[in-house]
């Protein structure tokens, strides 16, 4: 996951160091994956494999049940992905990680993460993930099945910074991913007495509700963080209910001098859109505001802020 820079003015973030995959070579006491000697990286000839050899086929988009989507979900697949750059146009996603939440009684009834390899992770100071890690043998055509099957029985999808991590499905393996989504950052209202920014990180929601951060910037544990959330949270059915309202992205209208109420309001400078304070919001929310906004896209619902702009 990437967080968010919800800052005053756009910031340029910092250019990855690539690092040398000879320094990331196992030592001997790596544990062995399948092979009894210890793994070593593959030589520079060697071709990855292909999205054939790590699944079966390549699976078509997958669909949310049939039907009318529930005014709350009772199954709700949390995701988050780790990769090695902000876009699939320069580098690729390198591992998922998901938790498939039963609503109603607060329970996480399946998880599952893997990794998919590649040749270097230019973000590997980021998510701590070596590529000679990815390239380890593991069981990757089951788990994709399973995060395929988490997915059918799944009501609804949400991850944090939802626009992200959506963006690397239906590339390579991983199959492209349709139905209602949630952004636990961008479309869920957290209660103000937990003084929360509007747009939080996963390590402030969990420190907001009592929750150990012990760790970071891994798929599968920030997608226990936020299932531990939701487990503490119980006004979840209103928060989410809430969250599938159907939304669209404004544009604050306010003078320079009153950009503070944007910022109070939770919208954010030059993103998504350029040169202005934004943010995605339902017709009840902008009721509520204190100033006036101008819509720069249709009414949608079901959808999060990756289809903005």
């Amino acid at each position: 996951m990437v967080p968010s820079q919800p800052s005053a003015m756009p910031e340029t973030p910092s250019p990855w160091e690539q690092p040398d995959l000879l320094s990331l070579v196992p030592g001997p006491s790596a544990p062995a994956m399948a092979a009894p000697e210890p793994a070593a990286p593959l030589p520079s000839a060697a071709p990855l494999p292909s999205a054939a050899a790590m699944a079966d086929s390549t699976p078509a988009p997958l669909q949310a049940p049939s039907g009318a989507a529930p005014s709350c979900p009772e199954r709700l697949l949390i995701l988050d992905t780790e990769t090695t750059a902000l876009s699939p146009d320069d580098g690729q996603c390198i591992e998922v990680g998901a938790v498939l939440f039963h609503v109603p009684s607060r329970s996480v009834l399946t998880q599952v993460s893997f990794l998919l390899p590649c040749r270097s992770n230019p973000a590997q100071a980021v998510n701590g993930i070596a590529a000679a890690v990815t390239r380890l043998e593991q069981p990757l055509a089951p788990a994709l099945a399973c995060f395929e099957a988490m997915v059918a029985a799944a009501d609804a999808l949400l991850a944090h910074n939802a626009a992200f991590d959506r963006q690397w499905f239906g590339h390579g393996p991983l199959p492209a991913l349709a139905g209602p989504w949630i952004c636990s950052m961008d479309d869920i209202r957290w209660p103000a007495a937990r003084q929360l920014k509007a747009t939080p990180s996963v390590r402030d929601l969990a420190l907001a509700y009592g929750i150990p951060v012990w760790a970071a910037h891994r798929a599968l544990t920030d997608c226990i963080y936020l299932a531990q959330v939701f487990e503490r949270c119980d006004d979840l059915e209103e928060l989410l209910s809430a969250a599938l309202e159907p939304r669209r992205l404004y544009r604050a209208r306010l003078a320079y001098a009153e950009r503070q109420l944007a910022k109070a309001a939770g919208f954010r400078w030059n993103e998504p859109l350029r040169g202005a304070w934004s943010r995605r919001l339902s017709e009840r929310e902008v009721a509520a505001l204190s100033f006036p906004v101008d819509p720069v896209e249709p009414l949608t619902a079901g959808e999060s802020s990756s289809e903005a702009a």
